[in-house]
């Protein structure tokens, strides 16, 4: 396949595939070498007034049936699954992963769309004992989970597939109706993903897709009062400025990390190191549970380094479309020009660099900082990038506070041998996720993902997006017999 033997979606709008927009054709390129992937017609707030009429009648003439949007979720995982090789180029193409990711990524978008047809068949309420309460005895009250309405879903650059196939394929199984708005930088997957839906039979309608300016779009779906709950992965910055302009209306906010991982005395050095290479560089780092900080006790911290160190730097840095590449481009060489100053700031203040630095275009060559000040940005915010923080600590007090000394709390990890350890800091660690003897980069799509503080609230994984995305409702019968 080469890159244009994706056939060019436009955009959906009132179920139909638009090749012209307000905002005219936008080219996507790919960040590795700049050749043209796709173009696509960027849309405005228009575009997203008619989007959100489109949807909102689709809802309002009754949502599909559980036994509907089952088959129609199941049947679209087939289709992801026997595309499965162009997608994953077209994947790499678009937004630099790696062939081996890209792949797993196309694998894990049909696994969400599986779990999620099997938790359309699995939404209940729940009985409540209201006759059990004097004066109640004629009646019985149960709950029903009912869907939102019209769900807006904001996705990022770095899972183009993954994170569309999140939220739109729960709100789907959850009876919503969606309006979706992929990262433009790479929005051309999502057009896929889009199209498997409608061709499994989900009736168009029911699925708007919008691809422009994040301001202008993002404004233009929050803003308007018929939307009635956004699912959005991006920036803490931008999460705060949605949640600030929604209001009372719900929203699922899965935003930015600065992930550690505790290596402790008693852990096996060897598998930590290596779970670390993988944790702080996959996808060029430019991922929210990216390792970014290691911490690793003061008595093996000659042995971590020893161990990890040559491993970082056999990594093959290059282009995604070769097998052999570990490491792929940033999403642009604006990015890595940015994370390369960020890097030199810290070593110009006392910062070591245990790593040769080397960029080429948007390749940033991975990187490993020692003992950088922790108020360092390209320490304390996130990075997103590939470079990793290593530090010593003395007690495991320290290293829990050292860990928790961040604004973000979406996942960390922690090699020890010690279950109480390890439980220990499950209780301590102020973060969503806590993995143990694996790194924060551990996610299976169906287990409960999300964060604390800055990282932002609610829960993606299509169980525990279903429950953000339908509303609890109880029913209460008089007149039954006691």
């Amino acid at each position: 396949m080469n890159a244009f033997e994706i056939a060019p979606r436009g955009l959906l709008i009132g179920g139909s595939w638009r090749d012209r927009a307000s905002g005219g054709l936008h080219v996507i390129r790919a960040p590795y070498d700049g050749r043209v992937v796709g173009q696509v017609p960027f849309a405005g707030a228009s575009e997203v007034r008619e989007a959100m009429d489109s949807a909102v009648a689709a809802f309002a003439r009754g949502t599909l049936t559980p036994t509907q949007r089952s088959a129609i979720l199941r049947s679209a995982a087939a289709r992801v699954r026997d595309r499965a090789d162009e997608l994953a180029r077209l994947l790499a193409l678009e937004s630099g992963k790696p062939m081996a990711e890209a792949r797993g990524e196309v694998g894990r978008t049909a696994t969400v769309l599986e779990e999620a047809a099997e938790e359309a068949r699995r939404i209940t309420g729940q009985m409540v004992a209201v006759d059990a309460v004097p004066g109640s005895e004629d009646r019985i009250a149960f709950t029903i989970r009912a869907p939102l309405g019209v769900v807006g879903a904001i996705t990022p650059f770095n899972g183009p597939l993954l994170s569309p196939a999140h939220k739109v394929g729960s709100a789907i199984a959850a009876g919503n109706a969606v309006l979706l708005k992929p990262a433009s930088a790479t929005p051309l997957s999502a057009l896929e993903l889009a199209a498997a839906l409608v061709e499994a039979g989900l009736p168009a309608d029911f699925l708007q897709v919008v691809v422009g300016s994040g301001n202008e779009i993002g404004d233009a779906l929050v803003d308007d009062p018929r939307l009635a709950m956004i699912s959005f992965t991006g920036s803490t910055a931008v999460g705060r400025r949605i949640r600030e302009r929604l209001g009372l209306r719900r929203a699922t906010l899965e935003l930015g990390g600065n992930a550690p991982l505790i290596v402790h005395d008693d852990a096996d050095i060897e598998a930590a190191a290596r779970a670390a290479v993988a944790g702080a560089f996959g996808y060029a780092g430019q991922v929210c549970i990216s390792v970014q900080r290691i911490l690793v006790q003061e008595r093996v911290r000659s042995r971590f380094e020893a161990a990890f160190l040559p491993l970082v730097e056999a990594l093959r840095v290059g282009d995604p479309l070769d097998e052999s590449t570990d490491v792929g481009p940033m999403l642009s060489e604006a990015k890595a020009l940015e994370a390369e100053a960020s890097i030199e700031a810290a070593v110009r203040v006392g910062a070591r660099r245990l790593t040769q630095p080397r960029r080429e275009g948007a390749l940033l060559w991975p990187t490993v900082l020692a003992d950088a000040d922790m108020t360092l940005p390209v320490v304390c915010q996130e990075a997103f990038a590939p470079v990793v923080n290593l530090h010593s600590y003395g007690d495991f007090d320290e290293a829990i506070d050292l860990a928790n000394s961040t604004a973000y709390g979406l996942q960390a990890g922690i090699f020890t041998s010690s279950l109480g350890l390890a439980l220990d800091a499950a209780r301590r660690l102020q973060f969503g996720g806590v993995i143990v003897n694996d790194t924060s980069r551990y996610r299976v799509d169906r287990m409960p993902y999300g964060g604390t503080k800055s990282s932002g609230l609610g829960k993606e994984g299509p169980r525990y997006a279903i429950e953000e995305m339908t509303e609890e409702r109880l029913v209460v019968l008089k007149g039954v017999p006691a």
